[in-house]
């Protein structure tokens, strides 16, 4: 793990009437290279058709920029592969292409290839950066005019952040708001507004707030699908996991002082494991009432630690979520909630997972669905790592 993290995410308001987006974003990372390549694509129209092709696209470009071949050339291929419009003679698809490594102490390369979506924006700290852009112009049969690629190498620092949109976002408000729409020097401007006031703010965070902002604009009946992506460059927010007791009572202390010493959130799920971490510690567990639902034994407070959960049902639970991508406003006010909202602002996530049986998972009654532990705890890191791009340690004790 290293101690620069390169934190994706983004945030999803379809066409009003529609179920299904026409914009789709991708992103994926590469372990051992230490690379992250995202993808944006904006299907034409709304609704399937426009998935169908947003898909095809981003799923193309996606495969292209693992390959051996430079991001400009990939660009050049998928131009040449998608058809045109034959009625509005453009392109049935656009594209945003980030193909991001680290370079250790030198910072994050960034190659960034463009078509037809709104130009991407730089930003360090709350300040808006420029950065040079090539453009490469193509001749495409059926098109009724010359098209542009615009094409941008850079490096980024700690704190400087890339936001990623469609035309959802930049013309949001047209004909209500604004005559033209929001447009990128409004999009700018509010950016620079929110990172000023809170200059932490996640990638997750941010891009919300942006297509909640666009989303309002259009009247909360949204004109296009409106899709940001931000990506931000910093210091990597750290979460300990703790469940189920050490296979032998002699190791307790051995988990105690694995807690002491770790620097980031703690999370204690499993009611002995509590018992366990609460005789160390010396601190009383209290049930937390504020948030509870029908589904799940309610929270519990302990201090020192940020979050004391059941065991068992509540990390099939958050397994689920994970596995399903469920937003967390759609989710209840409940312990799951809370744990999965804690994952998702973090970057590196360690388990430390107790190798003890307890007997009671062994009842033939129980849900087959909530297996054993280990099994969970696998399904939760392998959701964190392909889903949210976090790094996930595990250490069994």
């Amino acid at each position: 793990m290293n101690g620069i993290f390169i934190d994706v995410d983004y945030s999803q308001t379809y066409k009003a009437g529609q179920r299904i987006g026409g914009d789709v974003f991708l992103q994926s990372k590469e372990e051992k290279g230490n690379r992250v390549v995202c993808t944006l694509s904006d299907g034409l129209g709304s609704g399937v058709k426009a998935n169908v092709l947003a898909n095809l696209t981003a799923h193309m470009a996606h495969k292209l920029s693992f390959g051996p071949m430079h991001l400009t050339n990939s660009a050049k291929i998928i131009m040449n592969t998608l058809p045109v419009c034959n009625e509005r003679k453009i392109s049935y698809s656009t594209f945003t292409i980030a193909d991001v490594r680290s370079l250790e102490e030198k910072g994050i390369a960034v190659q960034l290839v463009e078509y037809d979506n709104p130009p991407s924006m730089r930003f360090s700290r709350d300040l808006p950066v420029p950065f040079e852009v090539n453009s490469i112009d193509l001749k495409r049969e059926g098109a009724f005019k010359e098209e542009t690629i615009r094409q941008s190498s850079f490096t980024m620092q700690e704190g400087d952040r890339l936001i990623m949109c469609t035309d959802g976002v930049m013309q949001s408000g047209m004909g209500k708001t604004f005559p033209l729409g929001w447009r990128q020097s409004g999009v700018s401007s509010f950016i620079s507004e929110l990172i000023g006031r809170h200059p932490e703010i996640s990638s997750r965070e941010l891009a919300a707030a942006i297509t909640r902002k666009a989303y309002a604009l259009d009247g909360y009946a949204a004109k296009d699908d409106i899709t940001c992506a931000v990506l931000y460059v910093r210091r990597p927010r750290r979460t300990l996991v703790v469940t189920g007791p050490p296979f032998t009572k002699e190791r307790d202390d051995l988990l105690g002082r694995k807690i002491r010493e770790f620097d980031g959130r703690k999370i204690v799920s499993g009611g002995t494991t509590a018992q366990i971490v609460s005789r160390l510690f010396g601190a009383k567990v209290s049930v937390d009432l504020s948030c509870w639902s029908r589904d799940v034994p309610p929270a519990s407070k302990m201090e020192g630690m940020d979050l004391v959960t059941e065991g068992m049902l509540t990390l099939s639970k958050v397994a689920t979520a994970l596995e399903q991508k469920i937003p967390l406003h759609n989710m209840p006010n409940d312990a799951v909630r809370r744990f999965v909202s804690i994952l998702l602002d973090s970057d590196q996530v360690s388990f430390i997972v107790g190798t003890k049986i307890n007997e009671a998972h062994q009842d033939p009654s129980i849900p087959v669905e909530i297996g054993i532990r280990r099994t969970i705890i696998s399904r939760i890191r392998r959701a964190l790592e392909q889903h949210y791009l976090k790094e996930t340690i595990l250490e069994y004790i």
